[in-house]
């Protein structure tokens, strides 16, 4: 069962539209195909209650209608009232699994705590709504009142209850305890189902949930991205994947290659980041960076795992960067089917090397402007050279620049304004040029390329157009920096006159 939508909506700061939890709601059971989808809370707001209802009239008119539940309380006929308006036929009425919680937060016996329950589960079948129940706190309880737990499910055994849910609500159980308290029930009501309910506040909830399963648990209720209160719950794509790769006779009906698609789906519905090395999600897991890592994939696959990118509808990336080596370079080209002779490619690699001392990566989508930058310089003799620069934009204020340069070992200093920091920059080379009764090539054209992806630190390539004398030439300069590639582009052009 996927809880995204009711627990994963409990993450700090997250809230779906109701639009937007139709489509999740759509893909997990469509795309997904996951079992079974929890979408709310009943009561909780009138946007919580019209979200639901767009979701159960699709499940209704598509099939899926027994496939969405609802997480209820015990009030009576308040939640199911609730439930029957929003369409709803499967409620996971949620009830105390610890004498701790039961004493202190309802301030009730265990039998009149069982006598409510049996009372709201009775009135949810006599209204055609399938019942679950979940017990709070679960996992304290096994812990420190054992005696209730056992007796709270004896009671539910007897009762018409589909699925008994077994959170471990603080998230505090450790591998050998899941098994253990697992193992024990399901062998002490071979006929009930249980489900297990994981949350990662000790980073344990998907080895918890491998624990649960090999302890003979029926079902495991998962979040897409590991979405959930505090540290999160058990994540889907990683018990899955651990799951078909570990336990040989369970197999889910989950299907991997949508889980990268749905999970980036969420993320910006969300707005809940993926961390960059969360486990078959995150977008550096199939990312070689260490260029000895790219050399073992070439030779026989050294470091491959079962984890292939393939399985999860994703590609083997390799970094290039200040790690990445010739290997990372060499298969970076033939993915872009580019061939460079050995010189020119060590050229590449050292200009790699010194811009990821100062970017974290150079993504692929860099490498054409990079090669095009090394292969363009090199053709030039670097007789001018912008040695400094200062570069001011205020607000209410005329951009500025000032400039150092060296013209074949005689130095000159400007300081001018413009229109922009560049026109400044441009100014102030003018000024220079003045002093050496030398004519600047007519700028003609200016054109910046960034590489697709719009990541923020992305390299930028500036292509100038010049005339001079009568002849239209080009030069290119690249950057993270807008006006630092045009300033590159620029120095050629010096050179070039």
């Amino acid at each position: 069962m996927d809880t995204t939508l009711r627990d994963g909506e409990q993450s700090s700061g997250v809230s779906f539209s109701a639009s937007e939890k139709l489509t999740i709601a759509q893909l997990l059971l469509t795309e997904l195909k996951v079992d079974r989808i929890e979408v709310a809370s009943a009561r909780v707001s009138e946007g919580e209650f019209q979200a639901v209802k767009k979701i159960t009239e699709w499940a209704a008119a598509n099939g899926f209608i027994d496939k969405v539940e609802v997480l209820t309380f015990v009030d009576g006929e308040v939640s199911i009232n609730w439930m029957l308006e929003a369409g709803a036929k499967v409620m996971n009425l949620l009830t105390k699994g610890s004498l701790n919680h039961l004493t202190h937060q309802l301030k009730k016996t265990p039998q009149q705590h069982f006598d409510e329950v049996g009372a709201v589960v009775a009135l949810a079948n006599k209204k055609g709504i399938e019942c679950n129940v979940y017990l709070e706190d679960w996992s304290n309880g096994m812990r420190h009142s054992k005696d209730y737990v056992f007796a709270y499910l004896d009671f539910l055994s007897a009762q018409p209850v589909k699925r008994i849910l077994l959170p471990d609500t603080l998230g505090v159980l450790t591998p050998s305890e899941t098994y253990e308290y697992l193992h024990e029930i399901v062998n002490r009501y071979p006929a009930v189902h249980f489900d297990f309910h994981a949350h990662n506040d000790y980073d344990l909830g998907t080895a918890n949930v491998l624990e649960a399963v090999k302890a003979g648990v029926h079902g495991l209720h998962l979040t897409v991205n590991g979405m959930g209160e505090r540290a999160g719950n058990a994540p889907l794509a990683s018990a899955v994947a651990v799951l078909n790769d570990y336990v040989k006779d369970v197999r889910t009906s989950v299907v991997e290659e949508e889980l990268y698609k749905v999970s980036k789906l969420v993320e910006n519905f969300s707005g809940f980041r993926i961390p960059v090395n969360k486990p078959v999600v995150g977008e550096n897991v199939f990312t070689q960076t260490a260029g000895i890592h790219a050399d073992g994939d070439k030779k026989n696959n050294l470091y491959y795992n079962d984890l292939l990118p393939e399985r999860f509808g994703r590609k083997r990336k390799y970094a290039l960067g200040k790690t990445s080596g010739k290997a990372n370079i060499e298969n970076n080209l033939q993915q872009l089917g580019i061939q460079l002779s050995d010189e020119d490619l060590k050229k590449v690699t050292q200009r790699i090397i010194e811009l990821g001392d100062r970017k974290e990566t150079v993504t692929q989508a860099d490498l054409p402007y990079i090669i095009s930058d090394v292969l363009d310089s090199n053709s030039i003799d670097e007789k001018v050279k912008i040695e400094n620069y200062a570069l001011t934009h205020s607000q209410g204020l005329r951009p500025s620049a000032t400039l150092k340069i060296n013209f074949e070992g005689e130095f000159f200093e400007e300081h001018a304004q413009g229109d922009g920091q560049y026109d400044a920059f441009m100014n102030a080379l003018k000024r220079v040029y003045i002093r050496k009764n030398i004519v600047l090539p007519f700028l003609t054209d200016y054109e910046v390329h960034i590489p697709p992806g719009g990541k923020t630190d992305a390299l930028c390539e500036t292509i100038i157009t010049w005339m001079h004398n009568g002849k239209e030439f080009k030069t290119r300069g690249l950057d993270s920096d807008q006006t630092v590639s045009a300033i590159k582009a620029t120095q050629k052009m010096l050179n070039i006159i």
